[in-house]
């Protein structure tokens, strides 16, 4: 009776923590959230600097929730569906409003136009990212990712404040609107899920990691701009590079091309 009864006490135990640990990740999402909802009242309220970290942590806490799922074995779809709807929030509605109270709200109609535009080709990128999940190659994303959209928005104030620059309300709609189009494209951004990537990793690459953190530390609002900017361009000027590859291999003639793989 007594194995018995512990048995049920140890499947009871195991029941209880199992549901603890779905409860994980989904608290995770609903950080995301939160972060991304208090940009929004931060962006109403004129602090627009408070609303870009809001926007950075909302963004660490969504890298966050998805390693935990896979790290702990509960990914589910009501996670994958709750997390889609908390980067809308946080990295559609949240910096499109930011951007448009801080500098486009002059350009008038053209101003909340481009702010919608980013909100819908940002609910469209969620979209299409939920319906290509486990049938694409998971070591690159189709198209500019929303958080690196949104966060890009984010670096681009904080930079700002940092050298008290008044910003173009033209520059910003052109950027704003490259970011939307980044997002919807199907250029390829590098994910960095490669499990070489991290194999391949030596000591000088720790030593540049550390650098990094320490001019983040000492310099935070440049060093992520350069960061967040030099990603966003990876992926255009990785497309250009592997477009003049294949321009050139085509161009070659055949025996150049045999003394090449030879």
């Amino acid at each position: 009776m007594k194995n018995k009864k512990t048995l049920k006490n140890k499947k009871g135990t195991g029941k209880r923590f199992r549901k603890g640990v779905y409860i994980l990740p989904n608290l995770f999402t609903s950080l995301n959230i939160f972060c991304g909802f208090y940009a929004v009242i931060c962006s109403i309220d004129g602090r627009y600097t408070t609303a870009a970290v809001s926007i950075i942590l909302a963004a660490v806490f969504d890298s966050l929730d998805g390693k935990i799922a896979r790290a702990t074995h509960t990914t589910s779809q009501f996670g994958v569906e709750y997390d889609s709807l908390a980067d809308l929030v946080s990295f559609g509605l949240a910096p499109c409003l930011m951007m448009y109270l801080w500098v486009l709200k002059p350009l008038g109609r053209i101003g909340w136009l481009a702010a919608l535009l980013f909100l819908v080709c940002g609910a469209l990128r969620l979209a299409r990212f939920n319906t290509q999940a486990g049938t694409t190659d998971s070591s690159y994303f189709t198209g500019l990712p929303i958080p690196a959209a949104a966060g890009m928005n984010a670096v681009i104030v904080l930079f700002c404040y940092r050298f008290e620059m008044v910003p173009d309300p033209l520059l910003v709609l052109i950027t704003l609107n490259m970011l939307s189009f980044l997002m919807v494209s199907t250029i390829k951004y590098s994910s960095f899920k490669k499990p070489e990537f991290f194999k391949s990793m030596n000591f000088n690459v720790l030593v540049t990691v550390i650098l990094i953190l320490i001019f983040i530390a000492a310099e935070p609002s440049v060093t992520l701009f350069i960061i967040v900017l030099s990603y966003v361009i990876s992926g255009p000027f990785f497309m250009v590079k592997q477009y003049r590859n294949i321009k050139q291999n085509r161009s070659e003639p055949e025996g150049i091309k045999r003394e090449k793989t030879d």
